[in-house]
This record gives C-alpha cells, sequence and structure tokens, in this order.
C-alpha cells in the first residue's frame, strides 16, 4: 500500500505540497504526526531530497522518536543520522560539531533547571549578594527570559536599580558558565543563533543542507526559537509549519502565538490547508469544542467534524462543595470501570490548577482507586540519579564546578564547609576551577580534597575501555553511592533507581548503535563525541522533557495545560468556576493576540478549556461547586462562563441548571455595565454566615467603579470579599473598609 493512500484530502494536499512554505492548521486529532511524518517519507521516497536533507522540529523527545519510529517504518532507510528532534537536542547537535566556532569547550555540560539553581547560589555565595533581595530563581527566570527574546546583558534594558542589578547578574552568571564550560538550556538556543549569525560560512551551508525544514506545535515557538529557524531557512527556504493557535496555551512560558501570521508574512506563504476532520473525539464533544472557541476573535479559524457519529451528551454536575465534587466523580469513575468495562488508564480527571488535585487526591485515595499525578518527578530528576550523573560529568569535564560542588562530600568524606571556602577563593582569585584549584591549595584542608580528587582520577583510569552501562555501573559502585543508600533503612528505592541508570545507559547504547568501548569515539557526521558525553547530554534534555509516567493501570490527574498531546476515553474538567477556570488573573488582563495585537487574557484560558474538552474520545463530565476550600479558606464562586458559552443541545445537566448572571452576557460582566445590573443573584447566598451581599450582587466602590461580587473568605473584622469590577479586574477588598454600595 502506497504511504499515500490512508491519507484524506486534506492531508493528501498537505503532504504533496510543492517546494514551498505553507502553513497546516492541524486541529485536535486530526493527525498531524500523520501528516508530517508521510510528508517526509514522501519527500524522500520521490527523490526531492535526501534523508540528510531535511530538519524536522517537534516540541519533545516523545514526539520525536515517534516520528523517527513512524519514518523508518514507511521507509527502507537508516534514521539515525536524521536531524530530527527538539529545538534543545538539534542545537546541542549542532554546537558539539562546531563547538570551536561557537566559542566553547569539546566536552561542555548542559544545565537542567535545578543544576542551574545551584550555579547561582554558588555564585551569589562568591559576590556576597543577598539571596532574599534578589532570589536566585528570579534571576533564572531573568536570565531565560532575556536569552528567549535573543538578549545578552548589554542588550536588555533596565529602568530602575533592581532591574541594573539583575542585568549585572545575568552578566556575572555568564561568565561563570563560560569559565566553568557548562551551558544552560536557553543558552543551547542562543549560543546556537549567535554560531549561524557569526558565521557566514557555516550558515550557508547549512541553508543549502536543510531543503526542507518541518516544524511541529509551531503555535508553541517563542521569538528566538522562530528567529533561529528563520535564520537555518535563509531567504530561499522551506518551512512547512504546523499548528493550531486554538490551542496556543504557553503565553507564561514565552509562546508567541503570533508567529503563526508573522510567518505568512516572512516566507509570502501561498498555502494555508486546514485539517479538520478529527479522528479522536465524538460529534458532541467537538460541537462543544467547536461552539466554545467561536468566542474567541482573535483566531485564523477552522471547525472540527468527525464520522465518528455524535455519542454520548456531555454530562454537566454542580456540586454544593468540593468534597460532593469529588463524590460524584469518585461514583461516576466506579459506573465507568465497573459498570461499562473501562480501565482506569481510560480516565484523566483534569483541573486549572494544581491546589485543586488534593480532594480528588483523597477522595480516591479513601476509596482504594489507584491513582497517578501526571508531571511528578521524572527519573533523571531524583536526587541520587543526579548525584551519579554529577560524578559521570565530573569525570567527563574536570572544570564543572556544579557537579564538583554536588558531590565533593557526597556521600560525606570529611571535607567542610570552610574547606571549600577556601578551595572558593583560590579558585576565584586564580580564575581557574575547583577541580584544578585543589592543587594550588597547602595545608590540613588539601588532603581531603586531594583525595576526593585521586577518586575521580582513579575511576576516570578504571572505566577505560569498559562499555557505557559498565562504566556506570562502576561509577555509582566506586563513588560510595550504593554504599551510602545500602545503609539508610529508607534508601532501598534509591539504590534500585541507581541500578536503573545502569539499565538506561545499556538502552541508550543500544539505541545510539554504541558496541564498543565507552573511550571510543563515535562519528556521526558533523559530531564527534565519547558515548559517556552523548549520554550525559541526552541525560540532561530528557531531564527538561515533560515524559509521561508509565506504570500499572491507575486514574490519571492533571492540570489541564500537562493534558495537551494527550487523550482519553472519558475525561472529567473539575472545577469549572469564574476566578479559577478561567484564572481570576487573567479575567481584565490582556495578551499578545494571533495578529500581533492585544487581547484580553481570557482567550487564552478559553483555548485551555478547548484543550480539555478535545482530550475527551468517547465521554466527557464537566463540574464545578457552589463553594470551595481553597488556600485554607472556603471560596464561593459563579460557576464558569465557559459552561454558559456550551451549545445546550449537547448538555445533559445531571442537577437543576440554576438562573445564572450569564444570562446577561459575559460581555456586560466584564465590563461597567456589571453596575446597571441590579438583578443578578444566582441563588448562592448564604444568610447565615452575615454576608451583606449575595454572590452575584452588583456593586459600586469609589475607586474601581461598577462591579460584581463573586466571593468571600475568612469571618469577622478580618472577612474579605472578592468582586469582579470588569475593565478594573478581579479585586479582594477588606470589607469592613470597602465602603461598598449596593448597585
Amino acid at each position: 500500500m502506497s504511504l499515500l493512500d490512508s491519507l484524506n484530502p486534506e492531508q493528501l494536499a498537505a503532504v504533496t505540497l510543492p517546494r514551498e512554505s505553507a502553513l497546516i492548521l492541524a486541529g485536535a486529532g486530526s493527525g498531524k504526526t500523520k501528516v508530517l511524518t508521510a510528508r517526509i517519507a514522501w519527500l524522500i521516497q520521490t527523490g526531492q531530497v535526501g534523508p540528510n536533507g531535511v530538519l524536522a522540529v517537534t516540541f519533545t523527545n516523545k514526539a520525536s522518536k515517534e516520528m523517527l519510529h513512524r519514518i523508518s517504518t514507511m521507509l527502507p532507510i537508516n534514521t539515525r543520522s536524521m536531524w530530527v528532534g527538539t529545538f534543545h537536542g538539534l542545537c546541542n547537535r549542532m554546537l558539539r560539531a562546531h563547538w570551536k566556532e561557537a566559542g566553547l569547550p569539546q566536552a561542555f555540560q548542559i544545565l537542567d533547571m535545578q543544576d542551574q539553581l545551584s550555579a547561582i547560589k554558588r555564585m551569589y555565595k562568591v559576590l556576597g549578594i543577598d539571596a532574599e533581595k534578589f532570589p536566585p530563581k528570579q534571576l533564572s527566570y531573568f536570565v531565560g527570559s532575556a536569552k528567549d527574546q535573543g538578549l545578552r546583558p548589554k542588550d536588555v534594558e533596565a529602568h530602575d536599580e533592581y532591574h541594573r542589578m539583575m542585568v549585572r547578574l545575568y552578566e556575572a552568571y555568564e561568565a561563570q558558565c563560560q569559565r566553568e564550560g557548562v551551558v544552560d538550556f536557553a543558552e543551547l538556543l542562543l549560543r546556537s543563533f549567535e554560531l549561524l549569525g557569526a558565521n557566514p560560512t557555516l550558515r550557508e551551508h547549512y541553508q543549502a543542507r536543510f531543503k526542507y525544514i518541518l516544524v511541529d506545535e509551531f503555535q508553541d515557538t517563542n521569538s528566538l526559537q522562530y528567529n533561529w529557524l528563520k535564520r537555518l531557512a535563509g531567504p530561499q527556504g522551506c518551512i512547512f509549519a504546523v499548528g493550531d493557535d486554538d490551542q496556543s496555551i504557553y503565553a507564561f512560558r514565552g509562546a508567541r502565538v503570533a508567529n503563526m501570521v508573522q510567518f505568512e508574512n516572512d516566507f509570502n506563504v501561498q498555502n494555508r490547508i486546514k485539517l479538520e476532520q478529527n479522528y479522536r473525539s465524538v460529534g458532541n464533544v467537538l460541537k462543544a469544542a467547536n461552539v466554545l472557541i467561536a468566542h474567541n476573535k482573535a483566531r485564523l479559524g477552522k471547525e472540527l467534524w468527525t464520522e465518528a457519529g455524535e455519542g454520548e451528551a456531555i454530562r454537566v454536575y454542580e456540586a454544593t462543595s468540593d468534597q460532593d465534587e469529588a463524590a460524584f466523580i469518585i461514583d461516576r469513575i466506579k459506573k465507568l470501570v465497573l459498570e461499562e468495562g473501562y480501565s482506569r488508564s481510560d480516565i484523566a480527571i483534569l483541573y486549572r490548577s494544581n491546589a485543586q488535585s488534593r480532594v480528588v487526591e483523597q477522595a480516591l485515595f479513601n476509596a482504594g482507586m489507584p491513582y497517578r499525578v501526571y508531571g511528578g518527578l521524572r527519573f533523571f530528576e531524583r536526587a541520587e540519579i543526579k548525584h551519579a550523573l554529577a560524578y559521570l560529568r565530573l569525570m567527563d569535564n574536570a572544570d564543572d564546578d556544579n557537579s564538583f560542588s554536588r558531590v565533593v562530600n557526597f556521600p560525606a568524606r570529611g571535607i567542610g564547609a570552610r574547606s571549600v571556602e577556601q578551595l572558593q577563593d583560590i579558585s576565584t582569585a586564580q580564575a581557574t576551577s575547583l577541580y584544578r584549584a585543589i592543587h594550588r591549595m597547602e595545608g590540613r584542608a588539601q588532603a581531603g580534597l586531594k583525595k576526593f580528587a585521586d577518586l575521580i582520577e582513579r575511576m576516570r583510569f578504571e572505566t577505560r575501555g569498559l562499555s557505557l552501562p559498565d562504566l556506570v555501573d562502576k561509577v555509582i559502585n566506586e563513588s560510595g553511592l550504593i554504599a551510602h543508600f545500602q545503609a539508610d533503612k529508607d534508601g532501598e528505592d534509591r539504590v534500585e533507581n541507581l541500578k536503573e541508570l545502569v539499565n538506561a545507559a545499556a538502552s541508550f547504547s543500544i539505541a545510539e548503535g554504541y558496541y564498543r568501548d565507552a573511550a571510543a569515539t563515535m562519528v556521526d557526521e558533523e559530531k564527534l563525541i565519547t558515548p559517556l558525553a552523548d549520554f550525559l547530554s541526552h541525560a540532561s534534555l530528557e531531564a527538561g522533557d515533560n515524559a509521561a509516567a508509565a506504570g500499572q493501570d491507575a486514574i490519571q490527574l492533571m492540570t489541564a495545560h500537562s493534558a495537551k498531546g494527550l487523550e482519553f476515553k472519558c475525561v472529567f474538567v473539575t472545577g469549572l468556576e469564574e476566578g479559577l477556570f478561567p484564572h481570576e488573573n487573567s479575567i481584565g488582563n490582556s495578551v499578545e493576540g494571533g495578529d500581533g495585537t492585544s487581547v484580553e487574557a481570557v482567550e487564552e484560558e478559553r483555548r485551555l478549556m478547548y484543550v480539555a474538552i478535545t482530550r475527551a474520545r468517547e465521554q466527557l463530565f464537566l463540574s464545578h461547586a457552589q463553594q470551595r476550600m481553597l488556600h485554607g479558606q472556603i471560596r464561593y464562586h459563579l460557576r464558569s462562563r465557559f459552561l454558559d458559552e456550551l451549545p445546550e443541545e449537547v448538555l445533559k445537566w445531571l442537577t437543576p441548571k440554576r438562573a445564572h448572571i450569564a444570562s446577561q452576557g459575559w460581555d456586560a460582566l466584564d465590563s461597567k455595565v456589571w453596575g446597571q445590573n441590579k438583578t443578578l443573584n444566582v441563588g448562592y447566598s448564604n444568610k447565615t454566615s452575615k454576608r451583606p451581599y449575595d454572590i452575584g450582587t452588583g456593586v459600586s466602590h469609589a475607586k474601581f467603579g461598577s462591579g460584581v461580587v463573586v466571593s468571600y473568605e475568612g469571618e469577622g473584622d478580618d472577612q474579605r470579599i472578592q468582586i469582579n469590577f470588569g475593565r478594573q479586574g478581579m479585586k479582594w477588598l477588606m470589607l469592613s473598609l470597602a465602603k461598598l454600595e449596593r448597585s
């Protein structure tokens, strides 16, 4: 069968486009991965390009592996040399090949988020920086944001003393990373972008080589990623961009949905193909999603459809409390599993905020139902694994101060903080790494540190000629990590994890074709790197990837953000209340829209709801609670506007639908027109709690104008009232001081 036979007309049109840039609007469940892989396979099969002339970018390692697997099943080719991977992975590959031109040591290491924080804290200690005034995490975000915009310290505008200090710290952090031969995730992309800009010969080489560039999840690209693609493609470049502006939900990470419109303008895109046939969900789910997202003004526009039939109606439940909501979910799951034959792993519970999960988790635990919180601590992020990797990194690059600091006294070997401080002083004074500074120390302090250096050198010598898994096994034993955790009464799981690291190294060796000794080099086109260095890069990249949890059959719990890219037969979307979903921070605020203009942030919340709805294949349950315990307080909320934006014909209300403020229109609710709505009582009054205004009552304030009461918290003189003042946003006011008047 031809690889084109299974494509629908729109998919076929996208796959067989001539060599020109195109934007493929791929709706949820429309087969975008199928189109991307078929496009690559068709280009290679028809002789338009060789495997080495294609570059494909994904946003997760899982997606790139899936793409390569599919290509290998379509064509009798070796995909190992193909440039298919994440932005970070591809930039790492480019920098490994051109480390000298990029101004990096050949064995540079990659810092994950935790490593970066450790490096910043060490820098603070050397410079005497007040971590309370300039929190390390804040600097990490500042540096990452600047790099994502392509800005070095000299390029960052600072309008006050605080930001001027942050710029100076950014500069010091850069100098430290360069001295130690390490890069963070954002640096991989920025350094690669600068490499292409500063070296015309290299840039022209890659522009000529990659005749076809394909990008998945294009709506999630940030400014630097988009500019990297532009620079890599060049003026004659051909980019096949696949994305869905209706699923752009990562503005808080720097994702810029406006890149889709800019791309069409920059590359003179003549072809915009819409993939609207959905192969995942039943008709009622898709109709709800289509009607909901149509309320967004800043979108490119498409409408999902299916041949799967209408399916079950969407069930809606109004709970009296969050405990009642959880009880409803448990009851429904029991019926789904015991009466309808669903597996627990077929079922997902989604929520807007992690704070919502506690009540549901407790209910599941009490009911004896296995569950898994998606996005828990991943393998390469576990402390014992990071310790083992630090030893391996130090063996590969003795100048890696971050790894040195992590394990110099772990397991404990009598090296005190004072000794490390003295070493740090020498390192700073002589502009050398901590490891090399050991040999310039004198006195008793040097003895313990020299033993540590001798251990690293001995392990480096004794592992020469060993395979990668044998090398890792040797290091976790010789370093003392295994013995340390074996002596710990609670260390059994950690020992098992360390042993699993050996298995990870073995699997990596098989996957990458490392059948020779660990000291041997592998030549992969431009890349010259040892198996150990390659494995360490792999570990860092995997630690930054949002890989799914695996294991026994269990109900899946996750935020709506985490659910993107996943699908389940049955989905519960919980906490559909104003101020919760949509989040209170979005109401009355603005973000950048698809055309670069400012639009209400609630549109991104609506896209998030669209993502949540389209995770469901067969059954969808929506719930909200009249009152909810959040942050130690009982809060009273209106039901979400999103419920009232869904078409009634696809809904089945399991509880009576109450009168609602949204009958007046949410545009009115978000503006000063609110103050003119004098009968907005939704029936959630709490007459016994001495609350002067029912939820939904119109009030006015001297400063903020007209608004509507949304919730309360606290009692007596400490009681606060939450009011939506439309364009002024959501406000919490002390009730005793607010001087409110009924509108």
